[in-house]
């Protein structure tokens, strides 16, 4: 099972992610929410749409948009909806 963790605090875990090029999308209702604050970040992907992001806050520290989502992506990528992906140093094992 996929367990995302930063600085030794497990963020999300779940048996129900998604892989995609690569990166592993964890489900909403995955992820432990007080890790999370909201970022103004958004990228675009040709394929997959806009993503926004999330700060990670683990014991004071923060991972700025170390996670990013797909709220609403394009036909393709439906199938990661809301699900969040990490990148900045959070390790995902499983």
């Amino acid at each position: 099972m996929p367990v995302a963790k930063w600085n030794g605090v497990v963020i999300a875990e779940s048996a129900r992610c998604e892989k995609v090029e690569g990166n592993w999308y964890f489900p909403p209702d995955a992820i432990r929410r007080e890790y999370f604050r909201p970022s103004d970040t958004h990228t675009v992907c040709p394929w997959k749409g806009t993503a926004s992001y999330y700060d990670v806050v683990v014991n004071g520290q923060v991972n700025k948009d170390a996670a990013w989502y797909y709220p609403e992506p394009k036909s393709a990528a439906s199938n990661i909806t809301g699900h969040v992906a990490f990148w900045r140093g959070v390790t995902v094992e499983g």
